[in-house]
């Protein structure tokens, strides 16, 4: 194990801005600098609540916008410990967006922003 702790650097924005292409130049650089780095991206679709969340944005489902809200983060929380155990051991996390997107975008549907921030206590 690492003496040292790795560190999360989240890229947020709009859809089709580049956060994905410069999340994946940012690893790049951090590994030719010789750093152990990861790329995870949100939502993340191989586990449960991402298969309801891959349902729901193409269409197939139908969910209330807290529901959705809440499979969201969801799928962050599934991620969490494995997360923590990375940066423990040393690796740095790049993170193709994160609880701020989801806080963003359901606020902006008309949720209560004091709700969406709520369920996200402890991954932020």
């Amino acid at each position: 194990m690492s003496s040292r702790r790795g560190m999360i650097i989240v890229l947020e924005g709009l859809d089709r801005v580049g956060k994905t292409t410069q999340a994946q130049k940012l690893v790049q650089s951090l590994r030719n600098q010789g750093k152990n780095t990861e790329l995870i991206r949100f939502p993340d679709r191989s586990t449960i609540t991402g298969n309801l969340i891959n349902q729901y944005l193409s269409g197939q489902s139908k969910l209330n916008d807290h529901v959705i809200h809440l499979l969201f983060t969801a799928n962050r929380w599934e991620k969490f410990d494995k997360m923590m155990e990375m940066i423990k051991a040393g690796t740095t996390l790049v993170i193709d967006r994160y609880s701020f997107s989801g806080v963003a975008y359901t606020s902006a549907k008309g949720l209560d922003f004091d709700w969406c921030y709520s369920s996200e206590t402890g991954l932020i």
